[in-house]
């Protein structure tokens, strides 16, 4: 398996799709030739799709299959500058300000320029993803993007145009090299088209039954072949149907788990009944499975194991 210690990035669109896959993220075609224009490009990669399909985890199976730092930054309503990108300690500058005092400095100019210094500067994810390395530039993920509020979306928009943030007191730190940009969004609202025209983009979909099963035969070993196809093939028929949140990849796992623990090797309504909360976060959900469209949803499963044989 080809190392990228040195800092190096896949050749191709096959090495990038097995670079994935060596790390258990299984991809399409479409996925990997996008993310490894990306990482060719060096330019960001915006990533929408449903809560749940992997969107995260790409980024963090990057980071660790290239071997760079994951600098993360979560996204939610209010975030602004100091939580994002700096702030300055100010405990600490006022503790100094105080041992100053009773040391008897008097030369203010000194005292201000030690105060607003490296020493006391508190670098939140913006300002870390910047401040890399050349040739280890971190994998910076800007998580659920569509959280946050316009005027930071606006404020990023910047960001991503010069990887360079401005503080006063310090100047201007530029990137050296810039880092590489997985951004995520699960459309609860549009993102601006001037941010995603500086990025490259992918809708990231639910996989399909055999991409699936392969993921569960990956991440739960012990999960029965037998269990295995009729989990994925219940998830897959519960995606179709009009349900307040349709289970992700991650709860695919989570039920897949729950099962292999209580020694399941097929379906039938009452362990569904007992293990729905691991597969559906809302009471509605689990209420309507619980009735005629989980009888059903189990009936076709039946059928197509033993048309299966």
């Amino acid at each position: 398996m080809t190392s990228y210690r040195d800092g190096t990035l896949p050749a191709s669109i096959d090495e990038t799709m097995a670079m994935l896959e060596s790390a258990d993220y299984l991809v399409g075609t479409a996925l990997a030739t996008v993310l490894f224009l990306s990482l060719r490009m060096k330019r960001p990669l915006f990533l929408e799709g449903e809560a749940g399909v992997g969107k995260t985890e790409i980024a963090k199976v990057l980071a660790r299959a290239l071997d760079r730092p994951l600098i993360r930054l979560q996204c939610y309503e209010g975030l602004d500058v100091s939580s994002a990108v700096y702030e300055w300690n100010y405990p600490a500058q006022m503790l100094e300000i105080r041992l100053s005092e009773a040391s008897g400095t008097t030369d203010r100019n000194r005292i201000e320029s030690d105060l607003f210094s490296e020493k006391y500067l508190i670098r939140r994810p913006v300002l870390q993803a910047i401040s890399g390395d050349a040739g280890r530039a971190p994998v910076f993920l800007i998580d659920e993007l569509d959280r946050a509020d316009e005027a930071f979306e606006a404020f990023l928009l910047e960001v991503l145009s010069d990887f360079q943030v401005t503080i006063p007191e310090l100047g201007t730190i530029r990137a050296c090299e810039p880092p590489i940009v997985i951004i995520t969004s699960n459309r609860t609202r549009e993102v601006h088209d001037a941010l995603k025209r500086r990025c490259l983009y992918h809708w990231v979909d639910y996989p399909k039954a055999a991409q699936e099963l392969e993921i569960i035969r990956r991440k739960v070993p012990g999960c029965n072949a037998t269990l295995s196809r009729e989990i994925v093939s219940y998830v897959q028929k519960l995606r179709t149907i009009d349900l307040f949140k349709n289970p992700g990849v991650a709860e695919t796992i989570d039920w897949a788990t729950a099962l292999t623990e209580l020694d399941r090797l097929s379906l039938d309504p009452e362990i569904i009944a007992d293990t729905l909360g691991t597969l559906l976060k809302y009471q509605d959900d689990i209420t309507r499975i619980e009735g005629t469209d989980g009888r059903r949803i189990l009936d076709e499963v039946r059928s197509e194991q033993r048309a299966v044989g």
